[in-house]
């Protein structure tokens, strides 16, 4: 007689049945033996995640305490000064008891030559073959962040490191381009060999997480391939501040900008006099170009300046093997500005009179003490920035956001002491723009000294490029709004109406097409608010549409390529072209990457002036949906202070994640760029949290007064125009 089994009866032999399988799958002693320091980041997680791994001082105890078949790792603890030893005695203990040994960043081989160590420079880890499954597809790209490796000679390698193009994926393949092994499994069958170390996943902020979850599954898999491998879990060093579904506090937005602006102090970016000479240092050190040095970061011992030394450069975006950034130590002229009026919302939505001090002794040192501003109308250069100490480009797209910077602090802190030298720095530009509207992207100080600003502003030259053109006519609006000057408002519009006829197949575009639109928003915005037209509100409104398109559900603004052959920093297109020039974070349209230097960060504040200009909803949900984006993404870190409270310059917002291609090669997809993105991104929030708007605060500015005497000595007289 058959009898039926109850379900609770069936759940019990079921529950037996997978004990009876796990307990004879899986050792029952440790699985996994470790040779490695305590703190070791693969030790900890595994550890942290209750797989019990065995840690050893030595490889000789730890071939000698491991179970019999089971898996012993031999970590790179000296990395990267020392490799790690290893010898064929131990290999022969090892294979007495049928081990399977992992080794990193080896001294020694059997058979194998292992040269002298070497690092990378613009090299990224590729997958070469598909062992690691869906997750890390064969040609996906991993940051190895300052790799070191010893060469060695493996038949073959599941992963290598090379000079490769692309996002995610090495777009172009592998054939063209001189690789290395990395991961590979010795021809003994036995040995899987690490040519670096990749257990300092966790401190040295490899990535992408899940590419390193599934490296370490694999690895993991291979050292007990009885058992099911586990996969890894770790909160990385540097995140986001909310995850993308997290319910944000009341105060996020008021601690964002808070964060922000300590940030400045935080990561010592304000120079102090004690060690300003270390900006020398490093101009003198630099190979690569001394307008733009590069050195350790400020330690955290030294003070914190207060403005009067002015404020450096940022973040750059190479991350050290100990999870470290390098610091930009370039004194620039826009960054100083901008951050000023960071600093001066911070003090009006707090109150802080510390942020009030740094607001103008930042803008006191750029217009009268750090000579990067030349005063002197009767000379051609009279009325510009020079971009740096070092340099003597001219920039308007730098020029301009210095000024803004400027009006908007005169008015925070409601004082007129820089009102003549902003009205000769708008006039230095405009007396070099042409008679299109246009003017050149950069004019060396040379060149303006040798032909005169009356060559520029004669010359029709046009310039189909938001970037270089649309923020410095939003100055000459506003200065039309201040003086009714007719030429400022006639060139301008005449330049912005070339501009949108030629939108958008006709545009230049540098990074990507998505910044230029949203550089163009401020532009227009303005420009309605000195002569409204039912034709430049719908430049305005498409502009914006087309954003739209591209706004994820996160918020965040998908970067997007225009044609390539438009392009001037387009993405790489070959291997070869990886890390030559400035670049695109994306390779290809639809890759979901937002670009926080060039697109977000200018984006908000041209849609909350496009709300304040319009009134349509349009303008304001898209700013609110991206001001929560940019609230979350917010780095986090208590493990570097000198990062907690930045935004990087690439966000993944599918992984939710820092990640994009880092071909640029000065401001790739770790940098934290002062000013542009440190600066705006607070200025945007704390503008919409204090529910001001940059030209309502302006409006009672008294600029004016100097205009008879400025325009005469930097204008061609009305009657006599060159």
């Amino acid at each position: 007689m058959k009898h039926a089994w109850s379900p609770g009866r069936r759940a019990i032999a079921t529950a037996l049945t997978l004990a009876l399988w796990f307990a004879l799958a899986v050792p029952s002693e440790a699985a996994w033996t470790l040779v490695c320091r305590e703190d070791n980041d693969l030790h900890r997680v595994m550890a942290d995640g209750g797989l019990a791994p065995v840690r050893c001082a030595a490889a000789a105890e730890a071939i000698r305490v491991a179970p019999e078949g089971s898996g012993v790792l031999i970590l790179a603890d000296g990395y990267p000064d020392t490799t790690t030893a290893f010898s064929r005695e131990l290999l022969q203990q090892a294979g007495e008891k049928r081990l399977r040994l992992f080794l990193e960043y080896p001294g020694w081989l059997p058979d194998v030559a292992v040269g002298k160590t070497r690092g990378v420079s613009l090299e990224r880890v590729v997958a070469a073959t598909d062992v690691f499954g869906p997750a890390l597809a064969r040609l996906s790209i991993l940051a190895v962040h300052d790799c070191h490796y010893v060469p060695v000679a493996a038949p073959a390698a599941d992963l290598v490191v090379g000079r490769v193009a692309g996002l995610d994926r090495a777009v172009f393949g592998l054939e063209d381009v001189e690789t290395a092994p990395i991961l590979f499994v010795h021809p003994r069958g036995d040995l899987m060999v690490s040519t670096t170390k990749l257990s300092q996943f966790v401190t040295a902020r490899y990535a992408t997480k899940d590419a390193m979850q599934a490296v370490w599954r694999h690895v993991l898999g291979w050292l007990q391939p009885d058992a099911p491998a586990p996969t890894l879990d770790w909160t990385p060093t540097v995140r986001p501040t909310y995850g993308p579904k997290d319910a944000l506090p009341p105060d996020a937005v008021r601690r964002a900008i808070q964060r922000g602006i300590d940030w400045h102090t935080r990561a010592r970016m304000l120079v102090h006099a004690d060690w300003k000479d270390k900006y020398d240092e490093y101009r003198r050190a630099s190979v690569v170009d001394p307008r733009q040095p590069v050195g350790s970061a400020p330690d955290s011992s030294w003070p914190a300046g207060d403005g009067s030394h002015g404020v450096l450069e940022g973040v750059a975006s190479r991350i050290r093997f100990d999870g470290t950034q390098p610091i930009r130590w370039s004194l620039r002229c826009d960054s100083n500005g901008e951050t000023a009026l960071a600093f001066a919302l911070r003090a009006r939505l707090d109150g802080d009179p510390r942020s009030r001090q740094i607001a103008e002794n930042l803008l006191d040192w750029l217009y009268f003490d750090s000579g990067l501003f030349d005063p002197n109308p009767s000379r051609p250069t009279g009325g510009t920035l020079r971009w740096t100490p070092d340099s003597g480009a001219l920039y308007a797209d730098n020029d301009i956001k210095a000024i803004l910077g400027g009006i908007g602090t005169a008015a925070l802190l409601e004082t007129d002491q820089w009102d003549e030298v902003l009205l000769k720095n708008i006039l230095g530009n405009f007396r070099t723009t042409g008679p299109e509207g246009f003017r050149y992207r950069a004019i060396h100080a040379n060149r303006l000294t040798k032909l005169g600003w009356e060559h520029f502003w004669r010359d029709p030259y046009v310039c189909l490029a938001p970037h270089y053109e649309a923020w410095i006519w939003a100055s000459y609006l506003w200065l039309f709004d201040k003086t009714h000057e007719p030429i400022l408002l006639e060139r301008t519009r005449r330049g912005i109406r070339r501009m949108m006829e030629a939108y958008p197949d006709g545009w230049r575009w540098t990074n990507g097409i998505q910044q230029e639109r949203g550089r163009m928003l401020l532009a227009l915005a303005w420009l309605i608010r000195v002569e409204d037209r039912p034709e430049y509100r719908a430049w305005l409104r498409r502009l914006a549409q087309d954003m739209r398109k591209c706004q994820d559900a996160s918020g965040a603004i998908r970067e997007e390529l225009g044609q390539l052959a438009q392009g001037a920093y387009r993405p790489p297109q070959s291997n070869a072209e990886y890390g030559k020039h400035e670049a695109a974070l994306i390779q290809a349209n639809g890759e979901p990457v937002a670009d926080l230097l060039y697109t977000c960060n200018f984006t908000l504040l041209g849609l909350h002036e496009a709300h304040a200009a319009t009134g349509e909803p349009l303008y304001r949900e898209m700013a609110d949906r991206l001001a929560e984006f940019l609230v979350r993404v917010q780095v986090r870190s208590e493990a570097h202070q000198e990062l907690d409270g930045g935004w990087f310059r690439a966000f993944d917002y599918r992984r939710w994640d820092y990640w994009g291609s880092n071909a640029d090669r000065g401001w790739g997809a770790w940098a934290i760029e002062v000013g542009w993105t440190q600066g705006w991104i607070p200025t945007g929030l704390a503008l919409r949290e204090l529910d001001l708007n940059l030209w309502d605060l302006t409006a009672g500015s008294r600029i004016a007064r100097h205009w008879p005497e400025v325009r005469k000595a930097m204008l061609p007289r009305e009657d006599n125009p060159p």
